[in-house]
């Protein structure tokens, strides 16, 4: 102020008091109060810049504006100034619309990082002490804050701060917690603006603070933190004590730090540590290697004399000791040093001096390294990979933080490396703020006047930039190994000494040099530099490392040990130096913030003696000069900051535009250069403002149109509505009217009649009794006289009768008396005659080839065919006497097998009475199956004649059945005993048939049924039984074979049987064992065949109309027949002929496989039989046909087959085998006969003929003879048979295919389980009972084996499965080894070897077969067709296709890109991704996924949508796909499945504009599909909002499988009810609550929200929800591929916010969801509660549990956890309860006066009378603050969060929201933050539950946000 003495002059008193005269001038007026941004400055003067710091300062605010530069002066006192309400005040402000503030800095980075695009920096330099730490830490907090996220990461990022402060910061003489290392952390964030992640780089870390401090110094803070918090114990363990006992730490006689606790700071770092996933193992080893090094820094030493040497020794201490031990090391490392020389390692001992700072250089290495490696895990925590899509590039924000500009008195090598630093960032701030912008002025030729400022590039020439710079001499300095520092110090004194800003010592002895840095001159001292730049270990020091068994010590080390070997192996290696590191790094730092928006936080510091509200005026003008403050309010104050391209400006703000003339003569405050727009700070506020009111304007014009178009449009829906409702009420009232009327006339009308016919009907009664009176007497008397005639004459008769029938009884008594004498004596010579007559039945000839020729194929009938009797050749008989002696001596004789296996007293001899039991062992000894033994022994005695048949009444011959064969199926009257059925009189061919029936239907009886045989003709001396019985066994024999037990034994039995069986079995047996068991009955054919013992002679016919004679037997297959038929044709090309057996109208194929042929004959003769004929006339024929195509079948290879294939065509054309859809085909197929048959002759005459032979009678029906004869005329060209034949096989594969009946076993579902399997040579196909095929497999898409499709592997059930996989397979191979094509099923991208393909999945391959690569190795070589390279690929990395696959069609036809393929795609359909290789390889992959999609059950929408919901670019790629592929696709099932993916695609993203209309009228196009109007909905739908995230749910593929575009999910509530609502791939998680809440008729639904499981990150959609939830429930799991599941999950509706909740208001939500939410809470104890009020409302809960039922209340001991909490129940035991009945007396009180749902409210309102009613409870562990228990219990309400002791269930904190700042949570563990940013109280808990906790506070903490009144006028829009 201004002081006017006695004598009129002026004095100025300061601030301080003092005075002195001067000259005044009025002060500015913005001098006097002062100004936030000093470009407002009135006085833009060194003092006037001065006195508003002062004033500022005084006044308490810290901060001032430059601009956007920021001035931040340390007030060295905590301020209230940044806690959660100033974070949310800043957030979305304008730079200047609020006080100054370093979060306004920090929120101008963030938001123009999302604005412009583009990565920000912020430059945060001062001096030490001047508060640039705690500036980083700031905005650190801030931007984790505005992200939202409450992410883990986020919070380990704000927790690197604690440990990297306690290890790389120290207390010093001007600041007690300064840096003594650089940071650059840099923070990544996403598309959203949120936080995913962070990196850090260290600068230069002030090791030799480890050895020595300057006075008033500490050393690191982490030793006094470790001494002071490390329990007693580990410090024990350690041989830790007092700071002051270790030299390290007690160097400056400085121990404490006020205001620093470093025991509650030890508690933060290990916390911190944790959140940094340091593991406590990790920090035992820390804390170790800190402790050695304490322990180093006491170890002392002796100097001696060795060998003429200084020398010196380890003195005696425990610190040694402990040292070793804790390192792991030897103990005798310190005291000498090796080094190198040309031929050997010499070792040299150390002088006591230098053992010292080998001692110091060893603890330093530690500290050192041990920080890198801290560094390093804490990026690999913090570091996260990118979220968003590839094409995106995520932006980041840069902090420096790096140490101050130092001027000590001692100044050393470390002073001038961070001035260096300063000089550096000072450069950077000078080029930003003065050169570059005042360039850019002159370039866009606007008028400047140019501004002097201070630029410290000299400084910087002279440092490190011109050559012999300082920085430069001291490297080269470094490398000599005897450079010392007095050589370096001449060498720059040469060197400098005539440059103004370098000064030399001031005596020729001094070590010492200047620089006149742009902050003052700072002198440094010169001892020490050369050996702090090497920053080299010794060899002995590192081999130390490599010895050492501490895992710690030599992770640290493995680079530095690493590195030495290389540098011992080549000695010439240069070795880098600390400030070659150091400069490397700083121009890598100065180049990553040149690539960045740079925002500059200048900290000033008031005082040097960190005191509050002291400001010394010579500090802070020192500090204004050097930092160029005032140049810089001069050119920001007439600068230009902001700057905009014509083009950008005019895209931002073309919105304001209103007119387009503008006067040049104008004088504007703002300029326009060549090419830009430069604006100043008002103007860039100005029009933001005007912008967004602008488009605030814009929006309500829209909303208003919108909103008016919408009501317009629902009134005239409801005029229209009312106007159908009028005259439907009209049409209505006069309806009915009209019926009432003419109901009222039809009464009327009924009046009338029924008067008249009453009359009527009067009248005609009285006529009507009148006639039957006359007539009843009449005829009453005509009866009368009836019946004594009638018993007359019955008595008479009666008598007689009588009389009559008694002679006649006598009579018959005699008569059969006699009859029943001569049939007793006539019974045994009528069963010896049955017997001998056992082929009786046999007529002289089987007639099975001569009845009538099969329906179709009496053109092929040749004359009939007389069978060919060939006499059997027998073997040369030997003598009875020779086989009687071998037999004895064989040692396979029947008699030792029943020696060894019959069971019991049986023997093998003949017997003629029944067996008790078998005669084999069996495993299953069950009922069953010893009936069936028995009962077969018993037909067997029966059929050989040892028993006689049963007594019953013989059928008179006239009634006698004629014998029929029988069918032998297995049924319980077959299985099991001696039923009815047996037990009565049978032919011998009944009694075989069921020997043999027991025989094939029973596998486990057939050794028994040989041996029962064997036995009764083993010493059977009945010449007729023995007969009979080899009869018996010789049909066996070719049924059926015995097991490998019995078959040699029977084949010795056989051996020496009779000369006329013995040959003619011993072939039958051999037969049977080479071609396998039968599976019918022997036919009649067949035993004429063993009656005669000649084998039977067949004729099969061909095609061509020849006839060849063959002869079988027994076990004769279809495989031999046609062997011998291709044999005697000379057929050549034979695979696919095969067997086929006809009767009248059937046909079908016996293949060529092991068929046998006379099961098919018995199943025609059965067939004969059903049809009521008899069996041995079954007119069945043999035929051999074609029966299946190979894929690579070629006509000409084999003139034979194509005739009988050519003439197989024909005759099914003639008979109507082959039909066909186009006429055409007939006409075609008919003209090429024509050709063949008659050349090119032409005439209508033979034309007719061609048609009756080639055309059916039906065709001909159809269509007249003569159109048929005129289009086969004209189609009459020159053909071929081959051609025919090609032409068949092209068009009428289905005929020439095999066919398997199946059931599916499992595998991709089908339409139905049961189908049949067609196989011909296009492919696999499965077809329904109606013939059409539902799945159509190409051989491609089937795997080898079993029928492996791309997606799912089908597994069937059949009796044929063996034949089907051999055919498929043979045609898999096959192809295989014939196609050049394949598809590469994965990517090879492998640039180091030439010899192998690179290729990409989906890639088509042409393998090229010249022999220098071999299949079998697993190598085959291929040429990409989409790059024509050529090289060597893995068979398994390939998919071979079939070769039609891979070409493009014959003549090169160009390709449809619109119409569906078979083939994958080399490039997108779309243009516009062919320039991004990545999307090109992407849409690719997707439509090679969709090629099976179409074809088989939808099971690859993730991998088909998946790339789409994350690029936006592939959505049109995708749409285009699907509608190619059903565009020109005449496949049903493909289009149908192509349908369900066009749905699923609709309900995810619609298509961009440019397509929109093309899908719409490719939808609007197709109306008669059920499918096409939906998607239009679907489509139109999603054009309105934002489209999927994710692929679509399990539920949406299943639901449109089933062809259902409805779909209802079940919501859970906690009453334990559900209920089912409809939901839809648009579905969002808000509109969803609201439908339920409506439906269940809820007040309001907010508050409430749904959870999946326990999860409740729900996403905007509702199946997008349901799929993250299940997918991270998968990856926990091993699921198979080819078996798609749905992991498990529950739906649950539940009131998540506890808010206006007041019972009795809403009666529906407290009986469905606050008293079941609210019960388990209380039962579980988390409230505090009286026991008046336990017991109140157990009563209450015991009337809801019983309701009236009494009876229970003997069951309340045991239903106390459920009426009482649980902490609770010990308070009285069970009986005490009971006796006492307080509750029941409640419950008395209450029974009759309140309901069971007044009785919940009841409850609900005595317990929200509690604080903690509604509250949400998690137990948790927490280690952050000694006060609490280690168990804490945490409630979140809608006040906050409390946090309760839970034994005591004391509140111990209640933390308003207001007051919480921030929280996140990891996988386990939950971080809260309480109060100020700066120093706030942290909560550390361990719990799974921190994603619930942390959703929990963001809802409620969105839900006051949302309900505070929106104050502000206007809002930053995100752009």
């Amino acid at each position: 102020y201004v002081k006017v003495s006695a004598s009129g002059q002026f004095c100025l008193i300061d601030d301080e008091g003092k005075g002195e005269k001067a000259s005044l001038k009025p002060m500015h007026p913005t001098s006097v109060e002062g100004v936030d941004d000093m470009i407002r400055l009135g006085d833009l003067s060194e003092a006037g810049l001065l006195r508003n710091l002062l004033v500022r300062h005084k006044q308490g605010s810290i901060y001032t504006y430059v601009g956007s530069v920021l001035v931040a002066m340390n007030p060295y006192q905590m301020l209230p100034i940044y806690t959660a309400e100033q974070v949310d005040l800043y957030h979305r402000r304008k730079l200047g619309e609020l006080p100054p503030h370093i979060f306004a800095i920090a929120d101008s980075c963030y938001y123009n990082m999302r604005r412009k695009n583009r990565n920000q920096c912020c430059i945060i330099s001062g001096e030490s002490g001047a508060g640039k730490t705690e500036s980083t830490k700031l905005i650190l907090q801030f931007l984790a804050a505005v992200s939202g996220q409450h992410s883990w990461v986020e919070q380990q990022i704000i927790q690197a701060n604690p440990v990297l402060e306690a290890f790389g910061n120290a207390k010093t003489i001007r600041n007690d917690n300064s840096s003594r290392f650089g940071k650059y952390v840099e923070i990544f964030f996403n598309k959203e603006g949120a936080i995913e992640g962070a990196h850090m780089e260290q600068y230069l870390l002030e090791k030799s603070r480890v050895c020595h401090q300057a006075p008033q110094e500490r050393n690191y803070h982490i030793f006094y933190c470790m001494l002071s918090g490390m329990p007693s114990d580990h410090k024990k363990t350690l041989s830790l004590g007092d700071a002051s006992q270790f030299k390290y730490l007690s160097e400056g006689n400085c121990l404490t730090c006020d205001g620093r606790d470093d025991t509650e700071e030890f508690g933060r770092i290990r916390s911190a540590l944790k959140i940094l996933t340091f593991s406590d193992r990790d920090c035992w080893e820390i804390f170790k290697l800190l402790a050695a090094i304490l322990h180093m820094g006491n170890i002392d030493f002796q100097s001696t004399i060795m060998n003429n040497m200084d020398s010196s020794d380890v003195m005696s201490s425990s610190h040694f000791s402990v040292t070793a031990k804790l390192l792991e090391v030897q103990r005798n490392s310190l005291t000498h040093r090796s080094f190198m020389t040309n031929r050997e390692i010499v070792t040299k001992p150390l002088s006591s001096e230098k053992a010292i700072h080998t001692r110091d250089a060893f603890a330093k290495a530690i500290y050192g390294r041990l920080f890198v490696w801290m560094f390093t895990k804490i990026n690999s925590a913090i570091h996260k990979p990118q979220t968003d899509k590839p094409t995106y590039t995520r932006k980041s924000i840069g902090l420096l933080d790096i140490f101050g500009f130092e001027n000590f008195r001692q100044n050393s090598f470390e002073q001038l490396c961070i001035n260096y630093a300063n000089e550096h960032l000072q450069q950077f701030f000078v080029r930003h703020i003065f050169k570059l912008e005042q360039d850019e002025y002159s370039k866009e030729g606007i008028s400047w006047k140019h501004i002097a400022f201070n630029d410290n590039q000299k400084i910087l020439d002279l440092l490190a930039v011109k050559p012999l710079n300082i920085l430069a001499l001291i490297d080269e300095e470094s490398t000599f190994p005897k450079g010392t520092d007095a050589t370096m110090l001449n060498k720059m004194n040469k060197e400098h000494n005539g440059n103004k800003l370098y000064m030399s010592s001031k005596s020729n002895h001094g070590m010492q040099f200047g620089v006149k840095h742009f902050a003052g001159t700072v002198y440094y001292d010169c001892e020490g530099f050369l050996e702090k730049n090497r920053d080299s270990l010794s060899m002995d020091i590192m081999e130390l490392f490599k010895k050492s068994s501490n895992k710690m010590l030599k992770l640290i080390f493995e680079k530095d040990t690493n590195t030495n070997s290389q540098v011992i192996g080549d000695s010439r290696r240069q070795i880098s130096t600390l400030s070659g590191q150091f400069r490397h790094s700083l121009d890598s730092l100065m180049k990553a913030l040149s690539l960045c928006q740079p925002f500059f936080i200048r900290c000033f510091k008031p005082n040097d003696k960190k005191m509050p509200m002291v400001f010394n005026r010579e500090l802070c003008m020192q500090q204004l000069r050097y930092s160029g403050m005032l140049e810089t309010i001069k050119i920001r104050k007439l600068g230009y900051p902001i700057r905009h391209t014509f083009r950008d400006f005019l895209q931002r703000y073309r919105v304001l535009l209103k007119t387009v003339h503008c006067d040049p003569n104008t004088v504007w405050d703002w300029k326009i250069g060549k090419a830009k727009v430069f604006l100043r700070d008002h103007h860039d506020s100005f029009l933001e403002l005007e912008r967004e009111q602008e488009l605030y304007r814009k929006a309500l014009i829209i909303q208003r149109v919108m909103l008016a178009h919408k009501d317009r449009a629902n009134f005239v829906k409801k005029r229209r509505a009312a106007l159908v409702l009028q005259k439907n009420w009209r049409g209505h009232r006069d309806r009915r009217d009209f019926c009432k009327l003419k109901q009222g006339f039809a009464r009327l009308q009924a009046k009338v009649r029924s008067r008249q016919l009453h009359t009527e009907y009067m009248r005609r009664r009285a006529a009507a009794i009148t006639l039957q009176t006359q007539t009843r007497g009449y005829l009453a008397r005509k009866d009368l006289k009836h019946k004594k005639d009638a018993v007359i004459l019955l008595q008479a008769q009666t008598r007689g009768l009588l009389a009559r029938k008694t002679l006649k009884k006598m009579k018959t008594d005699v008569s059969l008396l006699r009859k029943n004498e001569e049939a007793a004596k006539s019974q045994v010579k009528d069963d010896e005659e049955m017997v001998e007559n056992i082929f009786g039945f046999l007529p002289s000839a089987i007639v099975g080839q001569e009845g009538p020729a099969p329906e179709g194929f009496e053109d092929l009938e040749a004359e009939p065919v007389k069978l060919e009797e060939v006499e059997l050749v027998e073997k040369m008989e030997r003598e009875k006497e020779e086989k009687e002696k071998d037999k004895e001596s064989d040692e396979f004789s029947f008699s030792k097998f029943a020696s060894l296996y019959f069971q019991g007293s049986s023997s093998h001899s003949h017997i003629q009475q029944r067996l008790r039991q078998p005669l084999l062992y069996h495993e299953d000894e069950g009922d069953a199956l010893a009936s069936a033994c028995l009962t077969v022994w018993w037909i067997i005695l029966r059929f050989m004649g040892d028993l006689p048949e049963p007594k019953q009444e013989r059928a008179s011959p006239e009634e006698e059945p004629q014998p029929k064969m029988q069918t032998v199926q297995e049924e319980e009257d077959v299985l099991f005993g001696e039923r009815a059925t047996y037990d009565r009189p049978m032919t011998p061919l009944e009694k075989l048939h069921i020997i043999v029936g027991y025989a094939i239907v029973r596998q486990d009886i057939r050794d028994e049924i040989y041996c029962q045989i064997l036995k009764q003709l083993t010493a059977n001396k009945n010449p007729k039984s023995t007969n009979r019985g080899w009869i018996l066994l010789s049909i066996c024999l070719g049924i059926f074979p015995p097991t490998d037990r019995l078959t040699k034994y029977l084949q010795s039995f056989i051996h020496y049987g009779p000369s006329e069986y013995s040959s003619y079995c011993s072939e039958r047996l051999r037969r049977t064992l080479a071609n396998g068991e039968r599976s019918e009955p022997p036919c009649w054919v067949e035993l004429q065949s063993v009656e005669n013992k000649k084998p039977i002679t067949v004729a099969v016919s061909l095609m061509d109309g020849r006839s060849i004679t063959l002869t079988l037997d027994s076990a004769r297959t279809s495989a031999e027949m046609c062997n011998s038929i291709i044999q005697k044709i000379n057929l050549q090309d034979s695979y696919g002929f095969s067997l086929y057996v006809a009767m009248y109208e059937k046909i079908w194929s016996l293949g060529s496989g092991g068929q046998h042929v006379l099961d098919t004959v018995s199943i025609c003769e059965q067939d004969e039989k059903r049809q009521g004929r008899e069996e041995q006339h079954a007119p069945w024929r043999l035929y051999f046909r074609k029966e299946i195509f190979t894929p690579w079948h070629d006509c000409s290879s084999d003139q034979v087959s194509t005739e009988l294939i050519y003439r197989q065509i024909i005759h099914g054309l003639k008979s109507g085998d082959y039909q066909s859809d186009k006429e055409d085909d007939y006409v075609q197929l008919a003209a090429k006969h024509y050709y063949v048959q008659h050349g090119s002759e032409s005439s209508m005459e033979t034309t007719e003929k061609i048609v009756r032979e080639c055309v059916s009678l039906t065709l001909i029906e159809n269509k007249s003879m003569v159109k048929l004869m005129q289009m086969i005329h004209s189609a009459h060209t020159q053909v071929l048979k081959a051609e025919t034949v090609e032409y068949a096989r092209e068009k009428w594969p289905i005929y020439f295919s095999k066919f398997y009946e199946k059931n599916l076993y499992s595998g991709p579902s089908v339409p139905q389980d049961q189908f049949v399997v067609v196989v011909n040579w296009k492919g696999v196909f499965f077809q329904d009972v109606t013939e059409a095929a539902f799945l159509q497999l190409s051989y491609p898409e089937v795997g080898i084996v079993c029928l492996t499709t791309p997606k799912g592997m089908y597994e069937l059930k059949a009796v044929k499965g063996r034949e089907l996989v051999e055919l498929v397979n043979m045609f898999i191979s096959g192809l295989k080894k014939r196609s050049v094509y394949a598809v590469a099923t994965q990517d090879l991208i492998r640039q180091e070897d030439p010899t192998l393909l690179n290729y990409r999945r989906g890639d088509v391959l042409f393998m090229i077969k010249d022999g220098e690569y071999s299949s079998e190795e697993g190598w085959i070589k291929a040429r990409n067709e989409r790059t024509n390279q050529t090289g060597a690929v893995s068979l398994d990395a390939i998919r071979i296709l079939d070769s039609k696959e891979g070409g493009r069609g014959k003549g090169g036809a160009k390709e449809k890109l619109w119409a569906n393929s078979k083939e994958p795609l080399k490039q997108p359909l779309l243009r516009s991704l062919q320039g991004n290789s990545e999307l090109c390889h992407l849409a690719c992959d997707c439509f090679t996924d969709i090629l099976p999609h179409v074809r088989t059950p939808i099971d690859l929408t993730n991998q088909i949508f998946g790339p789409a919901t994350a690029h936006v670019e592939l959505r049109d790629e995708i749409y285009c796909q699907i509608m190619k592929q059903m565009s020109n696709n005449s496949h049903g099932l493909s289009m149908e499945r192509g349908w369900q993916l066009l749905w699923l695609c609709c309900g995810l993203f619609p298509p961009s504009q440019l397509l929109l209309r093309f899908a719409q009228r490719f939808l609007e196009s197709r109306p008669r599909e059920p499918l096409a109007s939906n998607c239009l909905q679907r489509m139109q739908a999603m054009l309105s909002i934002e489209g999927r995230k994710l692929p679509p749910h399990q539920v949406e593929v299943d639901a449109i499988q089933n062809n259902s575009t409805q779909i209802f999910h079940k919501v859970h509530f906690p009453n334990d009810t559900s209920e089912l609502f409809e939901v839809t791939s648009t579905t969002r998680i808000k509109d969803l609550c609201r439908n339920i809440a409506k439906d269940l008729q809820l007040s309001s639904s907010d508050g409430y929200s749904l959870f999946v499981k326990t999860s409740t990150k729900v996403s905007d959609y509702f199946f997008d929800n349901l799929r993250q939830l299940t997918d991270v429930i998968k990856k926990g799991k091993k699921v198979k591929e080819a078996a798609p599941t749905i992991a498990p999950y529950l739906v649950l509706f539940m009131r998540k916010l506890w808010f206006n909740v007041i019972p009795g208001k809403d009666l529906t939500a407290d009986l469905n969801f606050h008293f079941p939410q609210e019960l388990p809470k209380y039962l579980r104890g988390y409230h505090s509660v009286s026991k008046e009020d336990m017991i109140s409302l157990a009563g209450l809960l015991l009337r809801i549990q019983v309701d009236t039922d009494k009876s229970q209340f003997v069951m309340i001991p045991r239903m106390l956890k459920d009426l009482v909490p649980a902490d609770q129940q010990k308070l009285m035991t069970a009986d005490d309860w009971k006796k006492k009945n307080k509750v029941l007396l409640i419950w008395n009180n209450m029974w009759g006066r309140i309901t069971v749902d007044e009785a919940k409210l009841q409850f609900l309102k005595m317990i929200s009378q509690w604080p903690t009613f509604g509250c949400v409870f998690f137990e948790v562990k927490q280690t952050s603050e000694k006060s609490y228990p280690s168990v804490i219990t945490l409630s979140v309400s809608k006040q906050g969060v409390s946090i309760i002791n839970p034994k005591t269930k004391e509140v111990l904190a209640m933390h308003l929201f207001s007051k919480i700042t921030s929280w996140s949570s990891g996988n386990t563990y939950f971080h809260l933050t309480i109060g100020s940013l700066v120093q706030g109280n942290t909560l550390l808990c361990e719990t799974s539950m921190g994603y619930r906790i942390s959703d929990l506070l963001s809802s409620y903490k969105d839900m006051y946000l949302n309900e505070i009144p929106k104050v502000r006028k206007s809002r930053r829009i995100n752009i």
